[in-house]
């Protein structure tokens, strides 16, 4: 299937800005550019945000300091199953807010408590620091679920793009410590190896605005040293053993430099006998899911995700 047409406008148009690369900047300047980027090509634009019947900001516990969260509260009386959402940016960018019309979305239509995290960015804290963020917080929702009417029985971990990554990673981390029992994985269009050479960085990392330049910036400002990139911990796809981990629905974009890895890890966790739903989203980009121009086709994943979710969650309901 060709681009999208929305899509190959919207190129037309970040071509047309004549913006520095973000890979040739500082973290901080780049951070600063991505946001005036979007409020640029969104223009009237907008997406709509969802209700939901309660948000609250607050901070938890973590092993260096206090983690900011956001709790998205759907309608209904509760006791509700949980999904702690990650949200992406390469490591090295976004915050609760870029997640948050994704959050209510899923509240809403999974019927779900939504735990959006804070962790920390790179390259200020690099790996594993916000994997050891993203512990803790799905130590903290196992522990106190009771105090926002969550049941701890029925806790899901998701992400998109490098929140998906630690959301991946994450879920390894808790069958390998044997805590907390996470039911579910929503992995959306998620890198899992540290690597850049696969089909689909041949054919979509250079014309496309995540590029393979990119991805590696993102990669070293994140990781320490090149070794860390072999933990499978960095890189879910290296690990050796799969097995016992949560089903898991993985989003994936047609012309998406990470499509290949996303993919191999699905099929990887099949082979480990994990059962796992993989959607391919033809003509879209990586985070389509977040672009207004394509709004409509982002709804759709976010809807199929709420459906995955929501029978996870009543399959495991007690």
């Amino acid at each position: 299937m060709s681009l999208a047409p929305q899509l190959q406008a919207l190129l037309l148009q970040l071509a047309e800005l004549d913006a520095p690369p973000l890979h040739t900047l500082e973290p901080l300047k780049a951070r600063q550019l991505a946001e005036t980027i979007a409020l640029q090509v969104s223009g009237d634009q907008e997406i709509v945000l969802e209700a939901v019947a309660s948000i609250k900001n607050q901070t938890i516990p973590g092993s260096v300091a206090e983690i900011p969260v956001r709790i998205y509260t759907p309608f209904g009386k509760g006791w509700f199953p949980i999904l702690v959402f990650f949200h992406g940016g390469g490591w090295v960018m976004g915050n609760l807010e870029a997640a948050d019309f994704i959050c209510r979305s899923l509240a809403n239509g999974a019927s779900c408590i939504v735990v959006s995290v804070d962790y920390r960015l790179a390259p200020e804290h690099k790996f594993p620091a916000a994997l050891e963020d993203a512990y803790a917080a799905i130590q903290w929702v196992a522990d106190c679920a009771a105090t926002f009417k969550g049941d701890a029985k029925r806790i899901a971990v998701g992400g998109d793009s490098a929140g998906g990554n630690l959301a991946a990673a994450v879920a390894l981390m808790a069958r390998d410590q044997g805590y907390p029992q996470l039911m579910y994985q929503l992995l959306i269009y998620p890198p899992t190896h540290y690597a850049f050479d696969t089909q689909s960085y041949r054919d979509y990392g250079r014309d496309y605005p995540l590029s393979t330049d990119l991805m590696m910036w993102f990669w070293n400002h994140y990781l320490p040293d090149a070794k860390a990139g072999d933990s499978f911990y960095a890189s879910p796809l290296l690990a050796t053993n799969l097995s016992g981990l949560p089903p898991a629905l993985i989003i994936t974009a047609e012309f998406d430099a990470l499509r290949d890895e996303g993919e191999a890890y699905a099929a990887r966790l099949v082979q480990a006998g994990v059962p796992v739903k993989l959607i391919r989203y033809l003509g879209m980009i990586h985070a389509f899911i977040g672009i207004p121009q394509v709004w409509e086709q982002g709804k759709q994943a976010l809807t199929e995700a709420a459906r995955e979710l929501e029978a996870a969650f009543k399959l495991n309901d007690s």
